[in-house]
């Protein structure tokens, strides 16, 4: 009988899993978070302080401090990541069961992250249908609360097809509320040449990362005084900005836009009228209040912008129009601001601040359908001018929670899926996003 193939998501999992118990044995008293697979491998959050250290050679006078906290090297994913291989020639079993709460409740005692999953899904949903069992996996002397699946044994699993990369400081529940834990990344091929392959293309990819180009090129930087996720461009970089500024905005003033222009803050009330308080409240930077910076009589409450929409409304609300106005398209190079947080920032492509070539179209329903192929034709041009031939594109449909009418979004869901089809564009529907 043929040997039945693992997923490869199973297989990083299992990874994951071995990469536990190796640190399990190497720090022993590691409280454990979690470890699924991820794109191109896994990775596990660990819990290292009060470890005990067991290495001999760091029995040095800093002794004690490390037993307070200990802080992994590059040299300690050697370590972990020799451990695994030796860990993965012994063919041990991946075995499940079935335990009640209260005995996953005693079998985690020590485990903090762990007592914390069970409490929750003691919690979740309606109480005739919460599930009074978990289930656990064992792999050697580790034992995790996981749904799986797993990997049979160690010995389906290719000692020379992983690579540990990276150490990352990771919130508990990615919530910056809860305390930095430690993340251990890996990547995980079924085969030691797709391993290979993959760490070629990387190297290749790191020659050609925009954050060291814009050094080597003196376009940009990013200072820590100034504030992460805050772009500092220099002379030939903003001399590049405003070349690429210049072309976007020409290429809409020929397809009929008009050009306006908005203020960087408006008061708290527009953003409350607009949703984005109730939606983007995490994203926003915190309120301004006057009356409590710098007294006097100011009452109102200010909010630097997120998004430039409400303005272009209130410059359409301005003055009555007729239907013989319509379309009327507008656009400008507006700046905004949003509070990304940081471990989410990476260089130019998740910033804090941000320059969009933002439009609105105000038209009647009837023109809607010949409005978003027009759209759509410029976004084309706009990305192929640039080099962007290769991407996919999502329509995504009416959210649970929704303003406006009904009738309205069934029409525009239907005029965007022509307009895709006009356009002779592949699709897929993103369901309530």
């Amino acid at each position: 009988m043929a040997k039945k193939q693992i997923k490869i998501e199973t297989y990083r999992h299992s990874l994951a899993h071995i990469m536990a118990l190796a640190v399990q044995e190497l720090f022993p008293g590691t409280k454990f978070g979690i470890g699924p697979a991820i794109e191109n491998g896994f990775y596990y959050d660990f819990d290292f302080e009060k470890v005990k250290v067991i290495n001999a050679k760091r029995k040095t006078q800093n002794a004690k401090q490390q037993l307070k906290t200990q802080n992994l090297s590059l040299d300690d994913l050697v370590k972990i990541e020799k451990k695994m291989r030796e860990l993965l020639k012994k063919n041990l079993k991946f075995e499940k069961k079935i335990i009640s709460k209260s005995e996953a409740k005693k079998l985690f005692k020590n485990q903090p992250y762990k007592l914390e999953l069970i409490k929750k899904f003691a919690e979740d949903g309606p109480r005739q249908i919460r599930p009074q069992q978990v289930s656990i996996y064992s792999s050697g002397d580790f034992i995790d609360l996981c749904k799986g699946p797993h990997a049979r044994s160690t010995k389906d699993i290719r000692p020379d097809s992983f690579k540990l990369t990276k150490i990352a400081g990771a919130y508990w529940k990615g919530d910056e509320k809860n305390k930095m834990l430690t993340r251990i990344y890996g990547i995980a091929f079924k085969t030691k040449k797709e391993l290979d392959d993959y760490l070629t293309q990387q190297k290749e990819a790191e020659k050609r990362d925009h954050r060291i180009l814009g050094q080597k090129l003196d376009l940009f930087h990013i200072d820590e005084n100034v504030g992460p996720g805050l772009i500092l461009w220099h002379p030939k970089g903003a001399i590049l900005k405003k070349i690429i500024e210049d072309y976007i905005l020409n290429e809409y003033l020929n397809n009929g836009y008009q050009l306006v222009s908005s203020p960087h803050i408006a008061k708290i009330k527009i953003w409350e009228t607009s949703g984005h308080t109730d939606f983007y409240k995490k994203n926003m930077f915190p309120v301004m209040h006057l009356s409590e910076i710098i007294g006097g009589d100011e009452k109102d409450d200010y909010q630097i912008k997120p998004m430039n929409c409400p303005f272009h409304i209130f410059i359409y609300k301005q003055k009555t129009k007729s239907y013989r106005d319509l379309p009327i398209r507008w656009t400008e190079i507006g700046t905004v601001y949003r509070y990304e947080k940081s471990g989410t920032l990476h260089g130019l492509t998740r910033v804090r601040v941000i320059s969009q070539d933002d439009a609105h179209i105000f038209c009647t329903p009837d023109q809607l359908e010949k409005e978003l192929v027009a759209t759509l034709n410029l976004v084309k041009k706009i990305l192929k001018t640039f080099g962007f031939k290769d991407y996919q594109i999502f329509l995504s449909t009416r959210p649970e929670k929704y303003v406006g009418n009904l009738k309205i979004w069934e029409k525009a869901t239907n005029s965007l899926k022509i307009a895709l089809e006009k356009s002779k564009l592949n699709y897929k529907i993103d369901p309530g996003e």
